[in-house]
């Protein structure tokens, strides 16, 4: 049955030798002054593009760093370094990539203002607060990048896999918050890139593993994870799902106090003629309501009252009016 799943995802015409993945994922194997040049030169201009659309808030650009960096490679090299049993010095290349894309956000980072305020950038904001679905992606993405490199016919797929992952932009964001000393912020890149890279590497020993590479190169445990590279993977991938689960239990609560809060303060403004809610933020541990209202406001202390038993005591309360006008409304519960 496991020999028939594996001739359905690898056919034997679309196969790729062993020889022919360790020669496009191990950099310290064939021509190493050329493979360790094109991946540092393209390395930096991914980190340099990726920072610009950062800093700019371009979707667009972010997405071109994405396709041309080569970090993929040498963490799917770890992934196969695994299965098979040998060391590549993968690892060592992928820590000292890392440090490079984050010192070369810390320095650009110099182009935003003092009082930037990052979460205003979609693309520092998306990056700060990971969550469990983005390990799911990144799993996903180990999958379908290993059986991609495994086949001859299906190379074409992956440019959308490195578009699909996100590896350099979250360490580009983690020193560009570093830059303007948000330390938080910077951990929240770093988590999702953590997240990311094990996703890669386990997903990708689950497939070379399960496709047989493993067994190629003559190891006695044919077929099958060595018992401490899976133990050890394993550990690490819990480690980082806890933190991810936590976010994720927090971003959920977080939505359903600010949507009880917006049908409070719609309660609250509903004998005002023409007066809405145009939305309820929660920042800083702060919750902002912003509204629209054409006369004065109704006593803020209704708000208060209204907001009792709908969201944690003791949390800080702003109105914003379409006006310009900010009132500091108090603490619930108090």
């Amino acid at each position: 049955m496991i020999s028939g799943l594996r001739s359905r995802v690898l056919p034997p015409s679309q196969r790729r030798s062993l020889d022919d993945l360790t020669q496009d994922l191990d950099l310290s194997s064939g021509d190493t002054g050329a493979k360790r040049s094109a991946f540092w030169t393209m390395l930096t201009l991914s980190a340099v593009i990726a920072t610009g659309g950062v800093l700019t808030d371009s979707t667009a650009t972010v997405i071109g760093a994405m396709i041309i960096a080569p970090l993929s490679t040498p963490i799917m090299g770890i992934a196969l370094g695994s299965v098979q049993q040998r060391r590549t010095g993968a690892a060592r290349t992928v820590l000292l990539a890392c440090l490079l894309v984050i010192v070369l956000g810390t320095l650009l980072s110099a182009a935003l203002p003092g009082d930037y305020d990052l979460l205003s950038n979609t693309q520092i904001a998306s990056r700060t607060s990971p969550g469990i679905m983005d390990l799911v992606a990144a799993l996903a993405t180990g999958f379908a990048g290993s059986v991609a490199l495994a086949r001859r016919d299906v190379a074409a797929v992956l440019p959308g896999v490195a578009i699909a992952i996100s590896l350099v932009p979250p360490l580009v964001v983690a020193g560009v918050c570093l830059g303007h000393q948000s330390g938080w912020l910077a951990l929240g890149a770093l988590v999702l890139f953590v997240s990311n890279l094990f996703a890669l590497v386990f997903g990708g020993m689950v497939i070379f593993a399960a496709l047989g590479y493993g067994g190629a190169a003559g190891h006695r445990r044919t077929g099958r994870l060595a018992r401490r590279t899976y133990v050890a993977m394993t550990t690490l991938f819990a480690v980082v799902f806890v933190p991810l689960a936590a976010n994720t239990a927090l971003t959920l609560l977080v939505d359903t106090w600010t949507a009880r809060a917006k049908q409070a303060a719609t309660q609250w403004l509903s004998d005002e003629p023409d007066a809405t809610v145009t939305g309820v933020d929660a920042v800083s541990r702060t919750l902002y309501v912003h509204v629209r209202v054409p006369g004065d406001l109704p006593p803020i202390d209704g708000l208060l009252d209204r907001l009792d038993g709908q969201v944690p005591d003791g949390v800080p309360v702003v109105v914003d009016t379409t006006r310009g006008r900010r009132l500091d409304a108090g603490r619930v519960g108090t």
